[in-house]
């Protein structure tokens, strides 16, 4: 298979790469090269900004691949971009489209209703995508993408498919609020803050098993012109901090914060994740049912094969906060100490 992947250089599009590597895969990455990467063996490299049309045309001129997989989605809504002349560039000359999306594509009015199928309405449909896409945001310009690639497939048959995660972690995680910052707080005893009575609950998936199913789609003709939910389980903050705990070996410390306390916090004092926003549960049936997927890693698998890594690559020993340039997610814990004394 020749595949190409948009991006390639960090976490999803890094681990993908080493997958179909080791699936015997011709693979080519295509990228700004702004980012340095330790690419495998053979892998070829093209260097393009996805938001400049025309450096794409002068990279992509003559090519054909049996799959692309666009996992750079996000730098549209960092610096614009044109979808339809993106899509241009691989009509007919692509088996297979695979774009992923996000759980932040669905109309976030529906955060509390459980579970969240493919059929329901994303932020195109509510009407608000053009807001959000005009304004930079990562949901409306994932809803946008889906739109008008579902829209070139069935106007003129592009083979796309489209998976949306919600909370993907493991090795090379680059969204640093995550995993990395909650092992921190075990090994180092910090207090944990945790708001919403720990009941916020969220869908979480190895990212193994998110480049498996991707893969997956290649080769399933159900696949084409699908929506997919791609994610493991469901837990509660709660149960989050207990699990990984848990794997860590120790007893967290943690201190509850009462709604009426929230406002008073400062903005950065527990993850992302843990805010009513991300209160959605994805319903993944459907890629069971048509591609034949399911997940390898639990929950506690997965977080304990995400551990193995994080001490592999001393990040035990971090003594900083971590910051990525793109997600800016990253922790303070001096304010989480702080926060917490004031709790307490």
């Amino acid at each position: 298979m020749r595949a190409l992947i948009l991006g390639g250089s960090v976490f999803v599009g890094r681990r993908l790469v080493e997958l179909l590597v080791a699936d015997g895969a011709d693979v080519t990455v295509i990228n700004r090269g702004l980012t340095n990467s330790d690419l495998p063996a053979g892998v070829h490299r093209l260097v393009a900004d996805r938001t400049d049309p025309s450096s794409m045309r002068a990279a992509l001129q003559g090519t054909t691949w049996d799959a692309v997989f666009d996992v750079s989605g996000f730098v549209m809504a960092a610096g614009g971009g044109d979808i339809d002349g993106l899509l241009d560039l691989f009509e007919q000359r692509v088996g297979r489209y695979v774009f992923v999306s996000s759980v932040m594509a669905y109309d976030q009015s529906l955060v509390g209703i459980a579970p969240w199928t493919e059929d329901m309405p994303t932020a195109l449909t509510t009407g608000d995508a053009a807001n959000h896409a005009a304004t930079g945001t990562y949901g409306g310009f994932k809803a946008l993408a889906e739109s008008r690639m579902l829209a070139r497939h069935h106007e003129r048959g592009l083979p796309v498919c489209i998976v949306r995660p919600a909370a993907i972690y493991g090795p090379h995680n680059n969204i640093h609020d995550m995993e990395t910052a909650m092992f921190l707080r075990l090994l180092q005893g910090r207090p944990i803050l945790l708001p919403h009575g720990g009941l916020v609950t969220g869908s979480y998936g190895h990212v193994d098993d998110l480049c498996a199913a991707m893969m997956a789609m290649v080769n399933a003709p159900a696949a084409v012109g699908q929506v997919f939910n791609v994610t493991a389980e469901a837990v509660t903050t709660r149960r989050y901090v207990h699990a990984l705990a848990a794997i860590v070996g120790v007893q967290p410390d943690i201190v509850d914060v009462p709604d009426a306390a929230l406002a008073a916090l400062p903005n950065g004092v527990f993850g992302h994740l843990f805010s009513v926003r991300h209160h959605a549960v994805l319903a993944v049936d459907k890629a069971a049912r048509l591609v034949g997927v399911r997940p390898a890693f639990d929950f506690q698998t997965g977080h304990r094969d995400a551990y193995e890594w994080f001490l592999s690559v001393g990040r035990d020993q971090v003594d900083a906060p971590l910051l990525d340039p793109v997600w800016r997610a990253t922790w303070d814990f001096d304010a989480e100490n702080a926060a917490a004394a004031m709790l307490r």
